[in-house]
């Protein structure tokens, strides 16, 4: 992490403050931020020198963000779109929005700007563990972003976990799917692997407890092992034992392989139906 006092993240505008706007502004004052503003009806308080308002159009007349980012509900867009359309004029916009298209939002904006108007869009997909600083976000950026507007969200976006760059928007779909939806499938093999435990014969509380710590373990081994995921299953994997008994059962073809493969194309889709 760096030096908080020495290089801290630059303003930002933060328009929405759940699940993930709020995961992403921990890990921005964890690592220093200069004086910045978050719209949000629900959160209560902001350290200073940070200001809170709860609606866009209360937003102070004398701020000037480096970067606004995006983070609201859906049907909140149109508002926030209106009164950040004069920012957007000197700053890019970072957009966490699920299935709001580079295209989509550029339009938007330009019907709020002078003619001629060319706001920078850049579009990103975290992901929950950014509340952890686990975070993983991939982004897109059309050609008309500059460098140093994509090493200002890269930098941004890298102070919650890690982060990837994509050169087709379309692939923000199966990013979607992935990382973005990913964490979900993960909770649910820890919630499986519970259930399974109780009914074997294990109290609540011990089943709750190694499902959990053998699904967070073995994502801290795989991370910082460097080894390959299929590397580190053989490595489980006992010719003749129990693992292997098991995994013959997941990895039929109609098992995992055919059920998960379905699941990221089901995301997939759903992405590409939400895209606008």
């Amino acid at each position: 992490m760096a030096d908080a006092q020495a290089t801290p993240l630059p303003s930002i505008l933060l328009i929405g403050c759940g699940k993930m706007g709020g995961a992403m502004l921990e890990g921005w004052l964890a690592e220093g931020l200069a004086p910045s503003v978050v719209v949000d009806r629900h959160r209560d308080t902001l350290p200073a020198p940070h200001r809170l308002v709860r609606d866009v159009a209360d937003l102070p007349a004398d701020f000037r963000p480096a970067l606004i980012v995006l983070a609201m509900k859906p049907q909140k867009v149109a508002a926030a779109i209106a009164a950040v359309a004069p920012l957007a004029t000197h700053a890019p916009v970072l957009s966490v929005l699920a299935g709001r298209t580079v295209g989509g939002l550029t339009d938007a904006l330009r019907a709020h700007m002078p003619p001629g108007a060319h706001p920078v869009i850049i579009r990103s997909m975290p992901n929950t563990p950014a509340a952890v600083g686990e975070g993983m976000t991939v982004s897109y950026a059309p050609p008309c972003a500059s460098a140093a507007q994509r090493a200002l969200c890269d930098r941004v976006l890298s102070a919650v976990g890690q982060t990837a760059w994509v050169t087709h928007e379309d692939d923000i779909n199966v990013v979607t799917a992935i990382s973005g939806s990913g964490p979900a499938y993960v909770f649910l093999l820890a919630e499986l692997l519970e259930q399974a435990g109780i009914e074997g014969g294990l109290p609540p509380a011990l089943a709750r407890q190694i499902a959990r710590q053998t699904v967070s373990g073995a994502g801290v081994l795989m991370q910082r092992s460097g080894i390959d995921a299929d590397e580190l299953r053989r490595n489980v994997t006992s010719p003749g034992g129990t693992t292997q008994q098991a995994l013959s059962v997941l990895m039929a073809p109609d098992a995992w392989p055919a059920t998960l493969h379905a699941a990221v194309r089901a995301a997939t889709e759903r992405a590409h139906e939400l895209a606008s």
